[in-house]
């Protein structure tokens, strides 16, 4: 075979594995650890610059949307939603967090809002729907905190 085409395989092979690669990350779930990671990126970015932070938030952009992995803030004033990065969960936004309910009764969302005490992390243990078709609300646990005036969050799915 010649050395030419022989190339021109390597280079597919390449573009395949590095397509694969990407394909699979795009879909892996995040762990505890990811979601730990992100919340002390998020509290750290809203002591920096809470506007900057919270547009990049609700963009998605600088990071903060990794996959199932992301941030989502609350006034600790009223309880609204001023930003989230997820497109599954947008609809939430301007609106009440202690409201949330899942598809069982549960009010997870008064415990996200109790759970945000600054200079603590908590968890808070809930029901919510993947990213997707599939609105099947599944096991996710939150770790919460509060900076600036904000409760946030960021939760990884069982």
């Amino acid at each position: 075979m010649p050395i030419r085409a022989r190339t021109h395989i390597a280079y597919a092979l390449a573009l395949a594995a590095g397509a694969a690669i990407f394909a699979n990350a795009a879909l892996a779930e995040g762990t505890a650890a990811d979601a730990k990671a992100m919340l002390d990126k998020t509290v750290a970015a809203l002591k920096a610059d809470k506007a900057k932070t919270l547009a990049e938030i609700n963009a998605g952009t600088n990071g903060f949307l990794q996959g199932d992995i992301y941030p989502f803030c609350f006034n600790l004033s009223d309880g609204i939603n001023v930003a989230v990065a997820s497109p599954n969960a947008k609809q939430n936004l301007g609106k009440d967090i202690r409201l949330n309910k899942d598809a069982t009764g549960d009010a997870f969302g008064e415990r996200l809002y109790a759970a945000a005490k600054e200079g603590q992390i908590n968890e808070v243990s809930y029901k919510f729907p993947k990213a997707g078709a599939d609105k099947t609300p599944v096991d996710k646990v939150s770790f919460v905190t509060a900076v600036a005036g904000l409760g946030c969050g960021v939760g990884y799915y069982k």
